[in-house]
């Protein structure tokens, strides 16, 4: 994935002693996504999102179903990169989009408890699939996870400043990998790979995620029909309650020996 790899030139200090040398940092930039309606000539601008380069149409296909604009890959006609930073999904015909759902924090406000549960509600009532938490997860297999991810991550590896979001089977086989610079990228990335393939719900899977676990992932994880997710970081408390709300284990701070289970 060298798209989503920069060389620059930087002065490392050690001990005192200046020297310059070559550094790699994750690229960062803007991705716009468009839609195009069958019966209408224009496209419309839904979103504009700052994201490492790679799996582009994959994130936008993520985005899209995440947030609620489409439900299935047969509404899709074609999904194409323009090139300059730009995707463009083109509906078949009959098919109509919501542009108030595409209010990225209309569903991800971390405020007051009234607020927060009025968030919860929105996303319960809004998911199309019936959680079904039927995984049983050994803890060895739990322990493997991160070793796992870390021998994948090629992107942090290189540059020790990128996100992922990962697939396992039950037991512990990885399944997909994406990275990106921010993490709801990498996850919309591994959503839509999963909804261009059909192979939503992802019921029978367990989600890694590299960092904290906060109410948004979680909230895509839901619409992604995920029963299971484990983060290495920290989950925030609006990330606990949509879990238990949706009966879906969530586990945090994942080390090789210990874990902790929130719900």
């Amino acid at each position: 994935m060298d798209e989503g790899l920069h060389h620059i030139k930087i002065n490392k200090t050690k001990n005192g002693t200046s020297t310059e040398r070559e550094d790699v940092v994750a690229v960062e930039a803007p991705l716009a996504i468009q839609i195009k309606l069958f019966a209408e000539d224009k496209p419309r601008a839904i979103s504009v999102t700052m994201r490492t380069p790679g799996g582009d149409e994959e994130l936008t296909l993520g985005f899209l179903f995440t947030e609620g604009l489409i439900s299935g890959y047969e509404q899709i006609k074609a999904v194409k990169y323009l090139g300059e930073n730009i995707v463009k999904v083109y509906l078949n015909e009959g098919v109509t989009i919501n542009l108030q759902k595409a209010e990225r924090n209309f569903y991800t406000t971390s405020s007051c408890g009234v607020c927060g549960k009025a968030s919860i509600e929105a996303i319960t009532t809004k998911a199309p699939f019936e959680i079904k938490n039927t995984t049983i997860i050994k803890d060895e297999t739990l322990y493997s996870l991160k070793a796992k991810l870390a021998e994948q991550q090629s992107l942090f590896t290189a540059t020790g400043g990128i996100h992922a979001a990962a697939l396992f089977s039950e037991g512990g086989k990885l399944l997909t990998l994406q990275e990106d610079v921010g993490r709801h990228n990498a996850l919309d990335k591994l959503v839509g790979e999963a909804f261009r393939k059909n192979q939503l719900p992802l019921e029978k899977s367990i989600l890694l995620l590299s960092g904290r676990a906060s109410f948004e992932l979680i909230q895509k994880a839901t619409m992604a029909g995920i029963g299971t997710i484990v983060s290495v970081g920290a989950p925030s408390s609006l990330a606990v309650e949509l879990a238990r709300e949706n009966g879906q284990t969530l586990i945090g701070f994942l080390k090789e020996g210990s874990y902790n289970l929130y719900t």
